[in-house]
């Protein structure tokens, strides 16, 4: 009898796939859950020293939703997209709050919470509740997208929607005679199987096609163009913006820092201030040590940030050096615990 795509998935995640990060090998949601978030678009050898830190201080998810949203971002601070720990957070509370402290069962009411998605939630239900649902993340869609030839352009909506069809129609199957038609114990292996792959063998350029167990019915492999797959038209459009930080600092060693706005880059987190143009820094006053540091560029996924900061040394932090200037001195000793944005956090660091 002929294999199906999800058999040798499954086969070959529990000879070959990835079985040792911390997240793994586990049915409590609120790993996988914490695991799945901190992982979107960032990197697993990024993401291991967070987890772990993460559950030192939070070791369920009634310890998050009782913390305060800035020790959590906090914590956060440094593996960027912030939204993800505001979201972190208001999930926390509402799965304590509505849920009774007990994460949804279905992938359907897991997608209710804040900040969890369509494949998030099935990542949750599939490994924690052997749930019969489809993800389909980037790494993921790479793989089906090259096993089955679907070269449809994925910037078109209703493209994605075709291909989450097929991805549905592609989940193992439950055991014969199972009182939950619903549900199948091969789920944690294909979709982490899913996930291996497309982290490990079935990458974004130069895929190890002869290490892959769909190799023998690849259309992409056929076809001779793997790397072709996915097709995607609509790219982010990238700009520059400058901005200026004023960088006030007190006799021992305290900062001025104001909250950011709830929206936009770097939202809700204690930052310098930040103005647009040099033109618009206020004047020191008289007698003010002023320094003007050697400007560097930051990197976010649709811009480019570059960061001139400009160094005051106050005499006196009891009082803004200048009138009017919104936010508050922050001691020494009290920055670090604070959400600051990852460059900001460095430039206090290299002091």
């Amino acid at each position: 009898m002929t294999e199906t795509l999800a058999q040798r998935v499954v086969r070959w995640q529990r000879e070959h796939g990835r079985h040792d990060l911390p997240w793994q090998n586990t049915r409590d949601p609120y790993r996988v859950w914490l695991s799945e978030i901190m992982l979107q678009q960032t990197q697993v050898s990024t993401v291991l020293d967070y987890f772990d830190r993460f559950l030192v201080r939070f070791p369920d998810v009634a310890a998050l939703a009782a913390a305060e949203q800035d020790e959590v971002l906090g914590l956060w601070s440094g593996l960027g997209y912030y939204s993800r720990a505001r979201n972190l957070h208001a999930c926390a509370r509402q799965v304590v709050d509505l849920h009774g402290g007990a994460f949804p069962r279905s992938a359907e009411l897991l997608a209710t919470l804040p900040g969890i998605g369509r494949s998030t939630a099935a990542a949750i239900a599939s490994f924690c509740f052997e749930e019969r649902v489809a993800i389909l993340d980037g790494n993921v869609k790479r793989v089906l997208t090259r096993a089955l030839g679907f070269g449809d352009d994925l910037a078109v909506a209703a493209h994605e929607r075709r291909l989450w069809d097929l991805a549905t129609d592609l989940v193992p199957d439950a055991p014969e005679g199972s009182p939950d038609p619903g549900r199948s114990p091969d789920m944690p292996a294909y979709t982490q199987g899913l996930m291996d792959l497309g982290a490990t063998v079935c990458t974004t350029r130069k895929p190890a096609c002869l290490l892959c167990p769909l190799q023998a019915t690849c259309k992409a492999l056929a076809e001779g163009e793997p790397e072709r797959y996915p097709v995607r038209t609509r790219k982010l459009k990238r700009r520059a913006e400058s901005w200026w930080l004023l960088w006030l600092v007190g006799p021992q060693g305290q900062v001025w820092l104001q909250r950011r706005p709830q929206k936009g880059i770097w939202a809700g987190l204690e930052c310098l201030p930040v103005f647009d143009s040099e033109a618009a820094l206020p004047a020191s006053p008289a007698g003010l040590s002023a320094q003007a540091l050697p400007a560097f560029l930051h990197v976010l996924t649709h811009r480019d940030l570059y960061l001139h900061p400009v160094q005051w040394r106050c005499e006196q932090a009891d009082q803004p050096p200048v009138p009017g200037l919104e936010g508050r001195w922050v001691a020494a000793g009290d920055w670090p615990a604070l959400g600051l944005p990852a460059p900001v956090r460095r430039l206090f660091e290299a002091q």
